[in-house]
């Protein structure tokens, strides 16, 4: 994705010029156009001085149309999606931001996920866990007492333990399947990533895929009609062994396609909010979202 300079306006371009769906879209608009313009010229007379003037000034007001469209569907970074009848909006922002992800309606906060490991670690030290991540802030700006925390938890996930990993060193031993969820008050908390033995965290593409699934199956459960706010989990992780590189806008895309298979529906006001951090906004082409809605 190259930056490109339109009209004094510096913008990374996502969309090619030639994009088909935008291409559908824009010839969409012209069919319009023309049906306006052909009832307008029956009652319009134009003098055969001033033919070629209007084809000209016509020609120019539909090349300056698409160029708008076109600028328009780069600078996007706000879509809404209706994915099972469901309302899914993908926008840039952040979770601990108090922004407005209610819609109209909505009379509860929504639930907001956080994803943590497969151990559901609380040691926010840089090396099991970052205070830069998500992770490491949530813990560090909304758990105000680790070890009362961490006593909930294990009361509350007792039946879904899997494993114990006494050999560890550093961090939690007790081991949760990936998607597993625990609600600590408005926030869904999520066992995403696994560790490795130097606390590296480190998924396999069919443990993400697992995850997803899993993931909308506990939110079924515990949402209860209130909107669910997502970062896009995954992006930033380096390490999905098996592939050299997984961008930011395939997972966007794996997201709302478990969201599609997951058969989850959420009725309005209530629907799920994908949020983009704004330094993945790049890195994500929102208009091409318009064009996998049906077709994921």
């Amino acid at each position: 994705m190259a930056n490109k300079m339109i009209w004094g306006i510096k913008m990374k371009i996502k969309v090619n010029f030639f994009d088909k769906s935008l291409w559908k879209r824009y010839f969409s608009v012209l069919s319009i156009v023309s049906v306006i313009m052909s009832f307008v010229l029956i009652g319009v007379d134009i003098p055969d001085e001033d033919k070629l003037t209007t084809m000209i000034v016509l020609f120019l007001v539909l090349i300056i149309t698409y160029l708008l469209m076109w600028a328009q569907a780069n600078r996007s970074d706000d879509v809404t999606l209706n994915i099972n009848n469901s309302s899914v909006r993908i926008k840039v922002g952040d979770i601990f931001e108090d922004q407005e992800y209610k819609k109209d309606g909505d009379e509860e906060s929504p639930l907001k996920v956080v994803a943590f490991n497969e151990y559901f670690d609380t040691q926010v030290d840089n090396r099991i866990i970052s205070k830069r991540t998500l992770n490491g802030r949530y813990i560090n700006e909304q758990i105000y007492n680790i070890e009362e925390f961490d006593r909930s938890l294990d009361s509350e996930l007792a039946e879904k333990m899997i494993g114990s990993n006494e050999n560890r060193k550093a961090g939690k031993k007790k081991k949760y399947k990936l998607g597993t969820i625990f609600q600590h008050g408005n926030y869904l908390l999520t066992a995403f990533s696994k560790f490795d033995d130097d606390n590296r965290a480190h998924l396999h593409m069919n443990d993400y895929i697992n995850f997803l699934i899993n993931f909308w199956n506990e939110v079924d459960i515990v949402y209860g009609g209130r909107t669910v706010v997502i970062p896009l989990l995954g992006s930033g992780m380096t390490r999905f062994k098996g592939y050299d590189m997984v961008s930011e806008q395939e997972l966007l895309e794996l997201l709302i396609w478990s969201f599609k298979v997951s058969r989850i529906k959420f009725k309005h006001p209530a629907h799920v909010c994908i949020v983009i951090h704004k330094s993945s906004k790049d890195k994500i082409n929102f208009y091409k979202l318009r064009s996998v809605e049906n077709g994921l």
